[in-house]
């Protein structure tokens, strides 16, 4: 079959079942998993030679790795050594212990039961953090833990390889001994001191030049061109070309250019990427799953047993909550594509045999594929087991009546009501019904309880009866409404100072009596607007005019939208007669102040166009 017609096949698979997968809520990775299955070897024979597509495939590892170096700049890199080097050690360190031992009691040698738990032990970046990306968990402190030990393990796989000529009985295949380690060695670090100082002193320099010529498809090219350089440089000093990369993102996340760098390789990225868990899936030998189904399964079923037991108890000494640990545990439990290349090189040193590689490429294929779906299962089964289990017992408010004021949801915006009252040394009783919360907010000293506001028995333990006012800073509109009730229907002398989410929301609450609220990213969005119109020449006080102006206008439309918010064909009209009213009213009192205020401030300063009229 031609390139041309190999193109078009992946492509055809790509596009029929990554939205299938994705319909189905089994995620894109999976999706690119079962392609390359169905048009592998072992499914419908349509593309030949998996590893030489996995082969080239694995530049678009590189690209992620790449991307995702960009986006962590050198300070917080460094902030991340303590779990690179303590976290990540201790996941390889006791997983291939665990692994081995394993090995051994399956009849490995121990060389063997050696390489395999090493091999096994290294999880698959591209998998992991695409997974963890797609949650947008990468940021999450699980998901920051889970990036340290991916790194460690790219850092690992250079001693491992070292490791395999030293493990060989073959004459002539130890690599030349200490000498030739100690090549090996220096070869790396002048490697990277190259990839470090180009980075800093060539590279930035060239794409000021390549910009300054204000051509796209040549600052694209000179993007690859960074990219490909480094993986070169790293291939040829034996290091991971993924592990490389990303260094050079990293040197380049505080340039002016990370962004356009960014822009640049996310769609070569993305379809390499997919290519790549195309591959795998076509890599995996479904005839050996056939033969052998018994004992692949539990090879597969013991291997992320294992790995994830071990990931899961190291998360209690990082301070991980309950729910970051199982979701770090299970995305990091698969084997990973350094164990393709840990298992051939051993394979070709005599140190695995050619059945046991074959087995352990297959054990890793699986393994990677089971790994979104297990994410799924967890989502979908194990969480919502957990919320329909008896919930934690409710914290006991003994001095609870003491307080004047009431914080009911202690998220983001009870927080920030919270710490000012804390500043006046002024009492409150805050109430959040998520246990991770709680647990989280207590770490950093916070006094708070447990409990949902929603329920009459903790309101009155609160203190509800006699506190001065409910803060009701409920994100959940439902909860918060279920609130708003509970408080009008049996207290109704306390003021209520309620969050609303949105305009719906506020007329949900208006509903329950609710005289006191806030849209959450109304006085936030008017503050921008007031400094946008000071960046067109508005002075202040004018700019605070107008601003103050629209928010009292905006606040009466409100109460006249509250009358029909349950017609929605008036309710539109409204709106429209709202700007229609509001534009009149400024082009009679504003505009001709308007333009004397921008030609005061210089032409140069004021926008060509009439200043734009208030929405």
């Amino acid at each position: 079959m031609s390139i041309l017609n190999e193109v078009a096949v992946f492509l055809i698979a790509a596009v029929i079942a990554v939205p299938l997968f994705k319909r189905l809520g089994l995620g894109s990775i999976l999706g690119y998993l079962a392609a390359g299955a169905l048009i592998g070897p072992s499914g419908l024979g349509f593309v030949g030679k998996p590893e030489d597509v996995l082969h080239f495939a694995e530049f678009g590892v590189v690209l992620f790795l790449f991307i995702v170096g960009l986006e962590l700049q050198p300070a917080r890199l460094w902030a991340l050594r303590r779990s690179v080097f303590g976290l990540g050690l201790a996941q390889v360190a006791l997983s291939a212990a665990v692994l081995t031992g394993a090995g051994m009691l399956l009849g490995l040698s121990m060389k063997a039961a050696l390489i395999a738990g090493l091999g096994l032990s290294l999880s698959s970046t591209a998998i992991a953090l695409q997974l963890l990306g797609e949650r947008q968990q990468l940021t999450a402190r699980h998901g920051r833990e889970s990036f340290a030990i991916l790194l460690f393990q790219d850092l690992a796989v250079i001693p491992l390889l070292a490791l395999i000529p030293l493990l060989s009985e073959r004459p002539g295949d130890t690599g030349g001994g200490g000498q030739g380690i100690l090549l090996s060695v220096l070869k790396v670090v002048a490697v990277l001191a190259v990839v470090v100082l180009s980075g800093r002193f060539l590279v930035r320099p060239a794409f000021r030049l390549i910009a300054s010529t204000q051509l796209q498809e040549l600052f694209t090219a000179a993007t690859l061109l960074v990219v490909v350089g480094v993986a070169l440089l790293m291939n040829f000093a034996g290091i991971s070309m993924a592990l490389g990369t990303f260094l050079a993102g990293v040197l380049l996340a505080d340039s002016e250019y990370r962004h356009e760098l960014e822009a640049d390789i996310e769609p070569f990225k993305g379809l390499l990427l997919g290519l790549f868990f195309i591959a795998v899936g076509m890599s995996m030998n479904l005839g050996l799953v056939i033969q052998r189904p018994l004992l692949i399964a539990t090879c597969v079923v013991g291997v992320m047993a294992l790995k994830g037991a071990v990931l899961f108890w190291l998360g209690r000494p990082m301070g991980l909550m309950l729910q970051g640990r199982r979701i770090m545990s299970l995305a990091l439990a698969q084997g990973g594509e350094f164990g393709f290349v840990l298992f051939g090189a051993a394979a070709s040193a005599g140190v695995l045999d050619r059945e046991l590689t074959e087995q352990l490429v297959v054990v890793v294929s699986l393994s990677m594929a089971a790994t979104p779906l297990l994410l799924t299962l967890h989502d979908r089964v194990v969480e919502r087991q957990l919320r329909r289990a008896v919930p934690a017992e409710y914290d006991h408010l003994e001095d609870a009546e003491q307080q004047p004021v009431i914080i009911a949801g202690f998220g983001r915006y009870g927080q920030i009501i919270g710490r000012v009252l804390n500043m006046l040394d002024i009492g409150f009783t805050a109430l959040e019904v998520s246990p991770e919360q709680v647990d989280f907010l207590r770490r950093y000293g916070n006094k708070i309880y447990y409990g949902d506001a929603s329920r009459l028995d903790l309101l009155r333990a609160a203190g509800a009866g006699k506190a001065k006012l409910l803060v009701l800073a409920i994100d959940d509109p439902d909860a918060s409404v279920r609130t708003a009730q509970l408080v009008r229907a049996n207290f109704p002398q306390l003021p209520v100072y309620a969050r609303a989410r949105n305009r719906a929301h506020a007329y949900r609450l208006m509903d329950e009596g609710v005289k006191l609220l806030n849209r959450e990213t109304l006085l936030s969005s008017l503050e921008m607007a007031f400094f946008v119109l000071q960046g067109l020449g508005f002075d202040e006080g004018r700019a605070r005019h107008i601003i103050e102006r629209f928010r009292k206008y905006d606040q009466e439309l409100l109460q006249k939208q509250y009358a029909v918010y349950q017609d929605e064909e008036k309710l539109i009209q409204t709106s429209q007669q709202f700007r229609e009213e509001l534009r009149s009213l400024f082009e009679q009192d504003n505009r001709p102040q308007t333009q004397a205020q921008l030609q005061e401030n210089g032409e140069d300063n004021a926008p060509k166009a009439p200043p734009p009229r208030q929405p």
